[in-house]
């Protein structure tokens, strides 16, 4: 997530201007060109065209800004009265542009659900991936990334009510969402109303993007080693009252997400 902070505290890049015209016939050198490295899930704001143009795979080249041109060496101005000539063409500014970068996770499958649900210690559960973890809200401030088998999998920082207007966040979290092909929704056992949790999310979610709502759908009710098995039963059937199956599931139970 980190892979635009590289243009945190450099603002302004330049690629080469196009060298003047030189002698000998010898045209100026074209400016080289100036790569940017951003990752897959970029996406590029020209602020000036209000063209907006994505990375979405590996080696994709976009083309911002068009480099300076060589001027024309002495040999162009060369005549029958003028055949060692002095002049030559100066070169060619390269265009400047001004670009805001976004970068939105490319994932199989996104982690989401109210903070403090369990979401970051299944990543790491199933993944190599290290994310932060603590028995309080809000321990997860960036989406963590892991990959599972052959599946990349995305912890997304915990929603709460208000998140589709920017509470909490939320907006900044919620465009990750977007990107992902399915979605694991996780409500923790210890929920007083499990329901209004998942309809707290489903709420955000569709404010924000009603797309979002046509995902595919998992519901896996976390943390089930900390009540009985009769709470856990009492817990699942609300949902299903409501039409949603859920996975009652916990991390130091192996059996519970084989």
């Amino acid at each position: 997530m980190s892979a635009l902070g590289q243009f945190r505290y450099k603002k302004e890049l330049k690629a080469q201007n196009g060298e003047r015209g030189k002698h000998r016939l010898s045209d100026g050198s074209n400016g080289d060109d100036l790569i940017l490295k951003v990752p897959i899930g970029t996406i590029v704001h020209n602020l000036l065209t209000k063209k907006n143009e994505e990375i979405v795979s590996i080696g994709q080249r976009l083309l911002v800004a068009k480099g300076g041109k060589g001027g024309k060496g002495n040999f162009k101005f060369r005549s029958s009265t003028n055949t060692s000539p002095q002049e030559f063409e100066e070169g060619v500014l390269g265009e400047e542009c001004e670009l805001r970068l976004e970068l939105k996770l490319i994932a199989d499958v996104g982690f989401i659900g109210l903070p403090n649900v369990g979401k970051s210690s299944l990543l790491n559960q199933l993944t190599s991936a290290n994310s932060k973890v603590a028995n309080y809200s809000f321990t997860t401030l960036e989406p963590n990334l892991g990959v599972y088998y052959e599946l990349i999998l995305a912890d997304i920082p915990g929603l709460i009510e208000g998140a589709s207007v920017g509470k909490g966040l939320g907006d900044k979290f919620l465009r990750h969402v977007e990107r992902t092909k399915t979605l694991f929704h996780f409500i923790s056992a210890e929920s007083v109303d499990p329901v209004k949790d998942y309809q707290v999310i489903q709420n955000e979610l569709g404010s924000y993007n009603k797309e979002l709502l046509n995902k595919p759908e998992y519901i896996f009710l976390s943390k089930s080693d900390l009540l009985s098995k009769d709470e856990i039963n009492e817990k699942l059937d609300k949902l299903k009252a409501i039409g949603k199956k859920a996975i009652a599931i916990s991390i130091i139970d192996d059996n519970s997400i084989d």
